[in-house]
Formats: C-alpha cells, structure tokens, sequence
C-alpha cells in the first residue's frame, strides 16, 4: 500500500515552489499525496521562519501535527523549511515529537527519509546544512495552486544585506536558474494547462547577474513570452536599486506580461533607509515610479512598507506618510518593525514603541485606502480582462484582473450567464471600493 502524504505550505510563494517539488519527488517515489490530514501516513509542514509572527505560525502548526501524530499509530512528522534552516537544532530539542528536520534545498532524499522514519522508532533526523543553490531543474512539482496559475521561481538567495532581514542567512546569496530551465518548466506548465505564471524571486530585477554577468530579466521575459497557452506573465518582487529601462520596455512592450510590479520599497525616509541598509530616497523612487507610469500608463504598482523601524522620527514617519501621498500607488502592505534574531537592526538604539509603530501604520492604511478607493473609482465604466476563479452563486462569480496578484490583493465579482474557471473574459466595471471591484460580463 503507497505511503499516504499530507503537507502544511506556510509562508511566501517560495515556499509554495518547494512544497510543491517535495510533493513531486514524493509521487515519483510511489507515495500518494492527500488532502485530508487524517488519512495521511506522514505529516510535512514547510515551516516559514522570516518574521516572529510566520515563526509562531510555524511552530504552532508543529504543535498540532505533533497532536495529529498521537491519535494514531504509525504516523510520522516531519519539519521543513525556512524555521529548520534557522532554527534547527533548537527545535529538534523542544519538539522530540517531531521526527525528521529538513532544511531549506535540502530535499534530495526525502522519500528515503520518510519511509526510514515510519519503519518505527529513531532518533530524529537532522537535515540541515548551509544554504544550498536551488537546482536548475526543478523536476516534478505537484502543484497546490488552481490549474490555471503557477508559480515559476527564476531565482533564490538575495545578495543585499537589509540591516532588518534574515532572508541571506535562511537562503543564501542570490542564485538563478537558466533562461532555458525556466521556460522549460513554463511549457511543461502551460501543456498541463496553466494560463497564468507569476515569476518569484528574493530580487527579480537581479535575476541573471550571476550566471550571465548581465541583467537579463528582460531577455527571460521576452523567451517567455513566446510559450504558447500562457496569457498572463506576472513578475514580483523588484528590488529598486536595480530596475533598469531595458527591464520597464520589456514589461511595457511584451502583451503577454501583465501591466503589474510589486516594488518592496520598504520606507521613503531617507534617514530610516539608511539604518536599514537600503539606497534610494522618497525623491528617487517617486521618479522610478514616474518611469514606470510613463512606459505602460495602465501599470498597477503595490509596494510595502515598515513602520517603526529603530531612528524612525516623528519627522521620519511624517517623510513616509506625504510620500504615500505623492507615489499613489494601487497596493499597499505595512508592516509594523520587528526584532530578528542576528539582524543589525535588533541591535540599533532609537527604538518605537509597539503601540507607535501600531498607530503609525493604521494611520498609513487610511491614507493609503484613501488612494486606492479613488484609484479603483477611475476604473469605473472600463473593460478589464479577469482570470474566472469562483463562482460564489449561480450567475455570480469572482476572478482577479491583471491588476491583482493571487493571494495578495484584490478581486473582482461579475455576474454572467455562464463563465467557465480558468477562461479570462472581459468584464465591464460598475462598482468599486478600497480594494475590490464589480461588474457584469461584457457584450461581445
């Protein structure tokens, strides 16, 4: 009998790719994956370890697991991911219920490891070494994503050393995969029928410097672009220290990449960026956002902020606020500064209070959700192409437009006669709010 196969996916959609290719090698080995935990044999849960909340998360859903594990013989845990790379060995001390520790790229093996844990009674497994490249070929991946959207990891590991961050330490430095290993994948993708990839990275804009000595997400973008049965290309996560123009012509000029970047800019003060290790200024973002405007008009730019960062003034916060303003951008997440273990920035003087930080970032939310009602306003009577993913009731249903990242922002509720999921069909806009919009089927 095969070897039954549940897995938690927690975090960001880096984790999702490796979960996904965990799955994949499992199903090689002849084990099944599914989705009710309680007939599983093993239980894996790819841990997220970037921020204390996604730790609590993590270690919470080992917690459960470890409950799940007792209520029947036989059945084996095992802990992946980015809080193993971390935090390994701390945990395989106060989680004993815990059998195997897998840590970040180091998953060759996995089905070994699983039928060794389940044969019966060991000392767990430790899995656990430095950071390791992701390898060019991904190999199977069982995908957890609707059938019409993947996403497509072009590279890992970040060069940059934000002072608040712990992503180099979890994932390594920056390293990508070949322009042909990614399109690859992409047509094997588009022949089991995705429609939609959403290309994921630590730093897009990055992508390509180590293998080719060059920025060369433009050349990726237009290889892409030419994979029959993808319509929608969607790139995430700019660092913007390296946009270029090439790269605003290539997401300007090429149809089948949607008008959107995600641009993580993080804070607009140029004191706070500083203590944050990052370049750039309010001043100089307004004027790549002003590139970007002017290429592709239609272009729906999100960005993230942190709000009480160590040396975050009042006079600071103030700087961020008027530049929110002034950016209007589409989408904003803020997040309030917390203390890493191992970052420069747990160790900086000049600390906010949380009820500050707190305070600081629902005052940036209601500036913010000012800008994107209007934003969403002006929308009103036009035509939007949206990717069908729900019907919430007969006749009614809700998809994303090209403006609105799965999982992340945004949706848009039509009624029509009939829509199939996964088509992408034109609906005219009626209604709009902060964050989602409505409207009927378009005629013809």
């Amino acid at each position: 009998m095969a070897v039954k196969v549940g897995l938690i996916s927690l975090g960001c959609p880096k984790n999702t790719v490796d979960s996904e290719t965990m799955l994949g090698q499992l199903v090689d080995a002849g084990m099944e994956v599914c989705t009710n935990e309680e007939d599983a044999d093993v239980l894996i849960v790819n841990t997220c370890g970037f921020k204390e909340d996604a730790a609590r998360e993590s270690v919470d859903a080992l917690l459960r697991s470890s409950q799940w594990k007792k209520r029947s013989k036989g059945r084996a845990v095992v802990a992946a991911g980015c809080l193993v790379q971390r935090y390994g060995a701390d945990l395989a001390t106060e989680l004993p219920e815990v059998d195997a520790f897998v840590g970040v790229g180091q998953y060759d093996g996995l089905a070994e490891q699983v039928r060794t844990i389940l044969a019966g009674p060991a000392a767990p497994l430790l899995q656990i070494g430095p950071p390791r490249a992701i390898p060019h070929e991904q190999g199977r991946r069982v995908l957890s994503t609707p059938p019409w959207t993947a996403y497509v990891r072009i590279s890992d590991g970040c060069d940059y050393r934000c002072s608040f961050c712990t992503i180099p330490s979890i994932r390594g430095d920056h390293a990508s995969r070949p322009i042909e290993a990614i399109v690859g994948e992409t047509e094997r993708l588009a022949s089991e029928g995705v429609k939609e990839i959403v290309l994921v990275a630590q730093d897009s804009m990055r992508y390509g410097w180590d293998l080719y000595g060059t920025l060369a997400l433009p050349k990726l973008l237009h290889a892409l672009a030419r994979v029959d049965g993808i319509r929608w290309i969607r790139v995430m996560y700019a660092y913007p220290a390296t946009v270029t123009d090439t790269v605003i012509e290539a997401i300007a000029s090429e149809p089948k990449v949607v008008k959107y970047l995600d641009i993580p800019l993080q804070h607009a003060d140029r004191s706070v960026l500083k203590a944050m290790n990052r370049p750039g200024d309010g001043g100089r973002y307004l004027k790549i956002l002003e590139r970007f405007r002017a290429a592709c008009p239609e272009i729906a730019i999100r960005s993230t902020f942190i709000v009480g960062h160590p040396g975050e003034t009042p006079e600071a916060f103030a700087s961020l606020k008027s530049f929110l303003r002034d950016a209007q951008l589409d989408r904003v997440g803020v997040f309030t500064f917390c203390r890493e273990d191992g970052t420069p920035s747990a160790e900086m003087g000049g600390s906010v209070g949380s009820r500050t930080a707190e305070k600081r970032r629902g005052e940036l939310m209601k500036v913010q959700a000012a800008v994107s009602r209007e934003k969403n306003r002006r929308l009103l009577g036009q035509t939007l192409d949206v990717l069908v993913e729900k019907e919430t009731a007969p006749g009614e249903y809700l998809g994303r437009s090209y403006r609105d990242a799965p999982e992340i922002d945004g949706a848009v509720a039509f009624s029509a006669a009939e829509a199939r999921l996964g088509d992408i069909v034109s609906v005219r806009v009626t209604g709009s709010g902060a964050h989602d919009l409505s409207g009927t089927l378009a005629s013809g």
